[in-house]
């Protein structure tokens, strides 16, 4: 056991945050803190890293052990770039590796005791070095900047040029590197794109450390955890399992309750019948039954009626009126900012009822996607076309479509003006502003609130075509399970962008990818769409030569680069081109599935060569380590230093296959 919190309580005021909280950490062990909003989860990991002191109860660590501490925000205040910054994590080895290069300089003209002892210092240095990994420190530092979404580019950028979520990823960057031995992150997910999600889930499922985390990325939280340490009521309770079976057993314990609740009121009002009935009779006898049953009655311990979990937010989506079938079409569109192209010649189309998720990694433009739909920005090519009788809903992540001036109350008075003040105050109570809340202004509310405020909007819109940017940003678990099943209830048309795998997966009828410039579809949610991507990228092994290929038409490009729809819904795509220069849905599909499998093939190849090579390499580095540990060579200064400039520039060798290795298993 190498941490454990024993009857933990804190209060603010008269409100009770945590009470008699007590669970325990073994090591390697992965568990996640779960609760609603404001059920005291960061005040927790404070108390356990000593920012804020408990009222009672006590933290306890293992002897010796080091913890590592992610808090929501970070303000980095530097005037080094990434890169500079994350290798300060490695300073100790980046000293000894100094050093040691120092101590190789001296050996050069040292005399005989001098050098005894500097061979001594040499021996122990260079062990220690190895023992830490030190000759792939920088390739280590590399790796984790890629796996969190930083790009070669980004390293010799400042670090106070950065925005907060940037800063975010560069304290993880130096955390994880740091290697403690137990990690707690609090939301580290917030400021990921899905590939860095998935990097950071391998990461920390194979840390040999303990990692306590906050997440409300329930899909993260299924890759990750095997342990849940529930807050609820101030209270703490510790389920064995990932999320789902955390929720599956919750869920079974609550019917429990409430099933052991209900029978003992049933028996309870019948033993009071009986009694009340025996009273009735007015003899003597049977008014000594009925005093020996209310004896028995007082003698039960009664159960507490369950609680609800919380206040919940209750979302009704429902269109006015229904649109045409065909609610948008998108035909060659294309954007550029500056010198960066975002896409070109993007053709997808939406029908009536559809669910769709647009993902891809962050810039690749898919914010601006629904902001040009929004007529927000304009395309620089293209069309987009609105269906009949479309009426859009938009909820946007930055709440640009909120007035920062004004209060909640009025948000919503001057967008609805038909509401009366019942009908806004009962609308507001519904999404959690009630009494005197309702006339905050909206630049004083949280991240969590505002989007409440902009989910009571797109309520009351009634529209037949939801656009939604990250609607999920902010909630707690709950409120997006009340989410949730408003969309797959609702009538109308979806279009959004989510990072939340769980809600993709829990919603979505159909996946967008937006990658290299270009869209992709897959007909299925989140599961779907990962079992049907690395088909695709198996499939490419049997591609034909790019040689045998004809250049396509612009007919053939849309059908290729546009979705590809299911037949059913996408007859009037097809007829629309020319009988002469169609190629069938299936076939090109298989052309292109063909092309990136070209391309995958190769970069196989070629990580094949480099692991042939790395493993020479590695052997050549053995055997110049048992022959820097004959004590022929380790007497005689010159051989020495030979071998060790030869083991040097063998080790630099190394990274440097190593790091092209990992930028080509990327790739792949």
């Amino acid at each position: 056991m190498i941490l454990a919190c024993k009857n933990i309580s804190k209060s603010f005021g008269t409100t009770q945050i945590l009470s008699g909280v007590s669970f325990h950490m073994n090591e390697r062990e992965k568990a996640a803190v779960v609760g609603i909003n404001g059920a005291g989860k960061s005040t927790l990991f404070k108390i356990i890293m000593g920012e804020l002191p408990a009222d009672e109860g006590e933290v306890i660590f293992a002897k010796g052990i080091r913890v590592g501490y992610l808090a929501q925000h970070q303000d980095l205040s530097t005037g080094r770039t990434i890169y500079e910054e994350v290798l300060s994590v490695k300073e100790p080895i980046l000293k000894m590796e100094e050093e040691i290069r120092n101590i190789e300089q001296q050996m050069k003209d040292a005399k005989e005791d001098e050098l005894e002892r500097l061979l001594n210092t040499y021996t122990r240095l260079t062990h220690t070095f190895e023992l830490e990994n030190g000759y792939a420190c920088r390739s280590e530092v590399n790796g984790v900047l890629k796996g969190l979404g930083f790009t070669k580019e980004d390293f010799d950028r400042e670090v106070s040029t950065l925005s907060g979520g940037q800063k975010t990823r560069v304290s993880l960057s130096k955390l994880l590197l740091s290697k403690p031995d137990l990690i707690l992150l609090d939301e580290p997910t917030n400021h990921l794109d899905m590939e860095s999600i998935s990097w950071l889930e391998t990461f920390l499922s194979s840390y040999e450390g303990a990692v306590i985390v906050i997440a409300h990325d329930r899909y993260f939280l299924n890759k990750v955890v095997g342990k849940v340490i529930e807050l609820e009521h101030a209270k703490a309770q510790t389920f064995e399992g990932n999320y789902s079976e955390y929720a599956k057993k919750k869920e079974q314990q609550r019917e429990t309750l409430i099933r052991h609740y209900l029978n003992q009121q049933r028996e309870i009002h019948r033993q009071e019948e009986i009694i009340t009935k025996l009273r009735s009779f007015n003899r003597e006898k049977s008014i000594k039954r009925a005093e020996s049953r209310e004896k028995m009655l007082e003698k039960v311990e009664r159960i507490e009626k369950p609680k609800e979990s919380t206040q919940n937010m209750d979302i009704r989506l429902e269109p006015r009126i229904m649109s045409g079938n065909d609610v948008l079409t998108v035909r060659y569109l294309e954007k550029s900012f500056g010198m960066k192209t975002l896409f070109t010649e993007l053709d997808f189309e939406l029908k009536r009822e559809e669910r769709v998720a647009l993902i891809g990694n962050n810039g690749t433009g898919k914010t601006t996607i629904l902001k040009l739909i929004n007529g927000l920005l304009l395309p620089d090519r293209g069309e987009i076309k609105l269906g009949a009788k479309v009426h859009i809903g938009y909820y946007d992540q930055e709440h640009h479509v909120l007035d920062m001036d004004k209060t909640i109350f009025d948000e919503l008075q001057d967008t609805y003006p038909h509401m009366d003040n019942t009908a806004i105050r009962n609308t507001l109570a519904a999404f959690l502003f009630t009494g005197d809340d309702v006339f905050k202004l909206i630049r004083d509310l949280s991240g969590g609130e505002r989007g409440r405020v902009s989910l009571a909007k797109l309520m009351l819109s009634e529209a037949n075509f939801l656009i939604l940017d990250e609607p999920t940003n902010h909630l707690d678990i709950t409120s997006k399970e009340i989410l949730e099943n408003a969309l797959n209830s609702y009538t109308g048309t979806l279009l959004y962008v989510s990072h939340d795998r769980y809600f993709i997966n829990r919603t979505a009828t159909r996946i967008l990818e937006l990658s290299e410039q270009n869209i992709f579809n897959y007909l299925g949610n989140y599961d779907y769409y990962l079992e049907k991507k690395s088909e695709r990228i198996q499939d490419l092994e049997s591609a034909p030569s790019s040689k045998e290929q004809r250049p396509f038409t612009d007919s053939q490009k849309f059908i290729l680069n546009g979705l590809k729809m299911d037949t059913s819904r996408s007859s009037k795509v097809i007829q629309e081109v020319p009988a002469s220069e169609t190629i069938s849905d299936t076939k090109a599909t298989w052309i292109q599935q063909k092309e990136e499998q070209a391309r995958l093939r190769k970069r196989q190849n070629d990580l094949k060569k480099l692991e042939e090579q790395i493993a020479l390499l590695e052997e050549q580095n053995k055997q110049l380590d048992e022959a820097l540990a004959k004590e022929e060579n380790f007497s005689n200064p010159e051989k020495l230093l030979e071998l060790t400039r030869e083991k040097n520039d063998l080790t630099q060798r190394l990274d440097c296959f190593m790091d092209e290795w990992s930028n080509l298993a990327e790739e792949a």
